[in-house]
């Protein structure tokens, strides 16, 4: 990996709760980002929505930073970060990636972090590394959803940052990219991972699955199955009620 590109992956969403399918991003995108022979992936970090976000069935963050802890517990190069829901109101994407993007450039790794993420950060070319939004296909789409996102936020996402849009079922990145202009303005810094393994998971099924008392294990992590059996998350009857809107 020497003379590559260190890069930093940062995926924002609800996780709600953490799949296997959230998982398989980092790894997917880290591989696709390898293959180019331009990047070297030194870490993950993965950072669950401010309560204040107020989505429907959304549970304490509590309670998804821990299962998202849990999950991550055998990863060694992705962690969790708790700053975006300890906030006290919800944070906007852009936020969130400017104050990681600061904590590179001024701080060590934070304690608990992976041995090899802090040996890759330190060890690395004197640039601080790169810091990239890494989401599902379904998230570049919300891009071009009127209303949904400040221009400003977008463009600075695009421009400043980089994103990692990992290919999801049903979902045609290049697509959106094609049909949004500053998308297409800024198509060199958007990577298009194609996953090996199509997945159509969802964190939305998972809700509605736990809520009828049906079965989702191998869905996601045991560790994480075992937290919610033992909290008795997502049984109320609202979540079996909820759309197939994707995992954020």
């Amino acid at each position: 990996m020497k003379g590559r590109i260190p890069v930093v992956l940062l995926a924002c969403g609800s996780f709600n709760p953490i799949t296997n399918m959230h998982l398989r991003l980092f790894e997917v995108a880290r591989d696709h980002l390898h293959d180019t022979g331009r990047y070297h992936v030194t870490a993950g970090i993965l950072s669950p929505v401010n309560d204040k976000y107020g989505k429907k069935d959304l549970v304490a963050a509590h309670h998804r930073v821990t299962m998202a802890q849990l999950a991550l517990q055998t990863s060694d190069w992705i962690r969790v970060d708790p700053w975006e829901s300890e906030q006290a109101q919800w944070v906007e994407t852009v936020k969130v990636l400017r104050h990681h993007h600061r904590q590179l450039l001024t701080s060590p790794p934070p304690m608990g972090a992976p041995d090899t993420s802090s040996k890759a950060l330190s060890s690395a070319s004197a640039a601080a590394p790169e810091l990239k939004l890494l989401c599902g296909a379904d998230f570049l789409k919300s891009f071009g959803v009127p209303g949904l996102w400040e221009e400003a936020h977008v463009q600075e996402i695009v421009s400043k940052f980089g994103v990692v849009c990992v290919g999801r079922v049903g979902h045609d990145a290049e697509a959106y990219i094609a049909d949004l202009p500053i998308l297409r303005r800024h198509r060199h810094n958007i990577h298009v991972a194609h996953a090996p393994v199509q997945n159509a998971l969802s964190a939305t099924y998972v809700r509605q699955a736990l809520a009828q008392g049906h079965s989702v294990r191998y869905l996601l992590p045991d560790a994480v199955l075992a937290y919610i059996q033992m909290h008795r998350l997502y049984l109320g009857s609202a979540s079996a009620r909820g759309n197939r809107s994707g995992t954020h």
